[in-house]
Formats: C-alpha cells, structure tokens, sequence
C-alpha cells in the first residue's frame, strides 16, 4: 500500500467516523462517546500526514506510534458504542473491521522501521 492509498485510507475511516457521532443520541452518553471518538477517529490520519513530513526516521516512528495509539483507542470507543447498546454490532461491523485493519498496518510499519532503525544503529 502506497502513502497516498493510506492516507487516503484514514480519511475516510475519519469520515466515517464523524458521520456514526454525528448519528448517536444527543444524551449524556451519546455526546460524551461521541466526542471521545472524533477526537481519536479523525487524529490518525493527520498524524500519518504529520509522520509522513517526519525530520528523521526516528520522528516517522514516534509519529506512527501515535496513529497506533489513537486507533486503538477508537477501537475501544467503538466497543463501548456497541456494548452499551447505542448502535448495533451488525451496523458498526464493517467500521470496526476498518479501523482493525488500519491498526494492523501501522502496526506493521512500526515493526518494519524498527527494524531499519536497530539495522542502522549496529
């Protein structure tokens, strides 16, 4: 996958997330879980254009760990979304199986460019 296809990635998962808080019930859970999520839905791939500017490789990794970070934890608001009985699992499925494989990938770039970064530093 190129930078551009993942960038391109990001955002609409960005997207989509706006779009499900922009669906959940104005109550007291609902706006609070959907802050939560645009906050951490809509910061990976900004943090991914921001790593992709990085000074260093070691700048690109630290930044890559805040994508991983901030997806893991829309995974969590997710969980909580469903769990909590707010939107069905079914409906969310296809989000959450994004948002997975997104954090896969990063997960996966990060091991890679540990490797680059300790084969460099030996």
């Amino acid at each position: 996958m190129t930078t551009d296809e993942l960038k391109r990635r990001l955002k609409e998962f960005a997207l989509r997330i706006i779009k499900l808080s922009e669906s959940l019930p104005n109550n007291v859970t609902g706006r609070t879980l959907g802050n939560q999520i645009i906050r951490s839905g809509t910061s990976p791939g900004a943090n991914y254009r921001s790593a992709c500017l990085g000074k260093s490789d070691k700048d690109f990794l630290n930044k890559l760990k805040m994508v991983e970070e901030e997806l893991d934890e829309t995974l969590y608001w997710l969980e909580l979304i469903v769990e909590s009985g707010l939107i069905k699992e079914q409906l969310l499925k296809d989000l959450m199986n994004e948002n997975q494989e997104l954090l896969k990938i990063i997960v996966s770039s990060i091991i890679t460019m540990k490797k680059k970064l300790n084969s460099v530093n030996k």
